[in-house]
């Protein structure tokens, strides 16, 4: 559900007597609550230097939707360019007038955007490709997963890398409801259902406001839950040489993590944590 924002809105008079979830956009919302795309560009830069000895260029965002981290992708520096892939067209105009439109022309014309299905998308060969915010997991079978793992594998230069993130712990299993303030409104990550028996799981994300307004299932996602083991089997079975997991550091004083990652080979068996692996091609 989203509010209109383009021609045939309600004039400003009439507007106010909207309430806050009529008048929010669930992608302005997704992105103050969920991404920090400043952050995960500067892991990307920092690792691919740290692993590689050169500064990454060309870089290629799977499942981009609105093109947030692209558009911070282009403007760390003159030369860096960014492809964005994603099926939605909704989504990539979306992105398109809310941060490319906002870009420098210069840097606006390194970005590409491109609605296309991510197993057969042909672009030019990335230093690095992502797949952020656990989108892969659309993929429920090993079958197809590997696919789109060769598939990213085939779009990467020589030296290419491929960062992915992941979460787990025991209370990934469940079903469940967290909710977090942001700002203004209340975020809560909703796991609906999970089977067992095949791994597949329904979550949503909903935007709660003060004046008791709700946007109740403002996005919504059929997926896998895929472990860390059968992810980085699956790598190495679609070729990649080498995977490297960064698990998140914790803070003891505040209880919380501290966003800063490194590499590990063993972690706690927390409630939840999340993790990003960094497949050499």
């Amino acid at each position: 559900m989203k509010a209109k924002s383009q021609a045939g809105s309600p004039a400003p008079a009439r507007r106010k007597g909207l309430t806050l979830a009529a008048r929010a956009d669930r992608h302005k919302l997704y992105e103050k609550s969920v991404q920090n795309a400043e952050a995960e560009i500067d892991f990307v830069d920092e690792t691919f230097r740290e692993l590689r000895g050169r500064r990454a260029s060309w870089l290629r965002e799977d499942f981009c939707g609105t093109a947030n981290v692209c558009s911070e992708w282009v403007r760390r520096r003159r030369d860096n360019v960014a492809i964005g892939v994603d099926l939605d067209p909704e989504v990539l105009a979306w992105g398109r007038e809310n941060h490319l439109a906002k870009l420098k022309p210069a840097a606006r014309d390194r970005v590409r955007l491109v609605q296309d299905n991510v197993l057969t998308a042909k672009t030019r060969h990335v230093d690095v490709l992502l797949a952020m915010n656990f989108s892969y997991w659309i993929f429920k079978t090993r079958e197809a997963m590997r696919e789109y793992f060769r598939a990213v594998r085939g779009n990467l230069v020589r030296d290419g890398l491929f960062i992915l993130d992941c979460y787990g712990g025991y209370d990934s299993f469940k079903v469940l409801k967290e909710r977090r303030k942001v700002g203004t409104f209340t975020y809560t990550w909703e796991q609906a259902s999970y089977n067992p028996l095949s791994g597949e799981m329904s979550c949503h994300i909903h935007f709660n406001f003060k004046d008791g307004s709700k946007l109740n299932k403002a996005f919504s996602y059929d997926w896998r839950l895929w472990t860390m083991p059968e992810i980085r089997e699956l790598l190495a079975e679609a070729g990649f040489k080498r995977s490297i997991v960064y698990t998140q550091g914790w803070n003891e004083k505040t209880g919380e993590a501290n966003g800063e990652f490194t590499a590990a080979e063993t972690c706690d068996a927390d409630a939840g944590w999340i993790s990003y692996i960094v497949a050499e091609r």
